[in-house]
């Protein structure tokens, strides 16, 4: 009920506030109106990233990229309404529980927050499944210089199953906010693996460079 209400009290004083984005249109989903909405890159797709399938919501181009810089790098967090919407428009597999990519304490320390746990939880609500966090991450060094198996090598050692409790889930969503060569995705889901799960999918916000690696529609 109190869920109900927060939504009805949303979009009430909605009327009466400009777009986040633009400051000037009415604000008609999640925050943004229809003409910011209608600008966003979509994708909506299924790519394949390390032989793993990803759900992707848009192209990594303007204005969902400066929006995601803002988010994570620049505290803005307004923005995680709209990107939560974003990823909302992506049909979904049924899942268990959702996994936010996780991050180094170092990275955590330095930014203040977690991006993809702030949009995991916000996927949470919407599907009323838990946020699962079995895993953590250690020190994210650079990985300029390396070769491609170096660099996957890299973050495959800095991924630890580390489960909270005894609860395991078979059927888990990763969740993270762009995705490019998909290793750290794929490096998480090989450590999800030694914990039982089974059934593993990710979904990000955006992607880059996905012409030649488009499944079928998700949409």
């Amino acid at each position: 009920m109190f869920k109900l209400l927060g939504s009805q009290t949303q979009r009430f004083l909605d009327h009466f506030t400009a777009c986040d984005l633009c400051e000037i249109g009415a604000k008609q989903y999640f925050g943004v109106c229809k003409n910011c909405w209608d600008d966003m890159p979509w994708l909506k797709q299924t790519i394949e990233r390390n032989q793993q399938q990803v759900f992707v919501a848009c192209h990594y181009q303007y204005p969902i990229n400066r929006i995601i810089q803002q988010f994570k790098y620049e505290q803005k967090l307004h923005h995680q309404r709209v990107l939560s919407g974003i990823l909302q428009q992506v049909r979904l597999p049924k899942v268990q529980a959702i996994v936010p990519m996780p991050i180094s304490t170092d990275r955590l320390v330095e930014r203040g927050f977690n991006q993809s746990l702030l949009l995991a939880q916000g996927l949470a609500q919407t599907l009323n499944i838990p946020v699962w966090q079995p895993v953590r991450r250690l020190a994210q060094h650079s990985q300029k210089g390396l070769s491609r198996l170096e660099r996957l090598e890299n973050i495959e050692h800095q991924f630890i199953a580390h489960p909270p409790n005894k609860i395991r889930y078979r059927k888990v969503l990763i969740v993270d906010d762009v995705i490019t060569t998909g290793s750290s995705i794929d490096a998480l889901s090989k450590s999800l693996r030694q914990l039982g799960c089974q059934q593993i999918y990710a979904v990000c916000l955006a992607a880059g460079g996905v012409k030649d690696s488009i499944l079928p529609s998700v949409a």
